[in-house]
């Protein structure tokens, strides 16, 4: 069972990069972030046409997300479900195959010390919450999506660089930790234990050329999917040619 997660920075701009990396790669369940349209401006059509089933939670020019699949989910949820107004679109959740799937956009944070990123640790904490109120760690459950976070300095080609921006700093570490404490784990270092691996590089200042890159983009199982995971890899050859987004396809193997 193959299970990627993709920030796509736009579905309409990356459509036929979308396309063409599902036929390719064909996986099991494919969670998008950042889609950047509303649900009626999703590419649905287009993309059922290859077979996938299209979750979407989407929100007009910023965020939004989605998860297609290539059987139907036996249920849909959207939203942190807490009761409280929040207008951005940043979680959504799947149940297929006896698998529970739930894929998140984390806000950025823009700047340490703005309300922006008051806003980025609120919502790590209302994540752990609602992984607590709706989901058990002994049960099979995939979390995964840009966390707009680097867990550890060897996920950032220059960690001095990056270190005290919303990206690294210790306080958004400590929310994700936080947020594994539920009892979740990482795939891709189930796997791969050293640095250099990347998942998103700045369009500025030659960041892909360069490999000055962060790895954000995150897929992470509770032991019972952590069991199941024979592979994991970054797509880093999707960030090459005409009008990539800035992040790289994260793909997870479960037996």
């Amino acid at each position: 069972m193959l299970i990627a997660t993709w920030n796509v920075n736009s579905i309409r701009a990356r459509l036929a990069r979308a396309q063409k990396w599902l036929e390719t790669h064909r996986p099991d369940v494919l969670c998008l972030q950042e889609l950047k349209v509303q649900d009626a401006d999703f590419p649905r059509a287009e993309l059922e046409s290859l077979g996938y089933r299209a979750a979407v939670f989407g929100q007009k020019t910023y965020n939004g997300v989605a998860i297609l699949t290539r059987a139907e989910p036996t249920s849909v949820s959207k939203g942190l479900g807490d009761g409280e107004q929040d207008p951005q679109a940043r979680l959504i959740a799947v149940q297929i195959a006896g698998l529970e799937v739930i894929n998140v956009y984390v806000p950025n944070g823009a700047e340490v010390g703005t309300d922006k990123y008051e806003y980025k640790l609120r919502w790590l904490e209302k994540l752990r919450a609602h992984l607590d109120r709706h989901y058990r760690p002994d049960a099979p459950l995939i979390v995964c999506g840009d966390f707009n976070i680097a867990p550890e300095d060897k996920d950032a080609a220059q960690p001095e660089q990056w270190r005290d921006s919303v990206l690294c700093h210790e306080l958004a570490r400590q929310g994700l930790q936080n947020v594994c404490a539920f009892g979740l784990t990482d795939l891709f270092r189930k796997h791969v234990m050293t640095g250099g691996h990347y998942s998103w590089w700045d369009y500025r200042m030659l960041g892909f050329p360069k490999n000055n890159g962060l790895r954000i983009d995150l897929v992470l199982g509770t032991p019972a999917a952590a069991a199941r995971c024979k592979t994991a890899w970054i797509d880093r050859d999707e960030r090459k040619g005409q009008q990539p987004s800035d992040h790289a396809p994260v793909v997870v193997e479960l037996d």
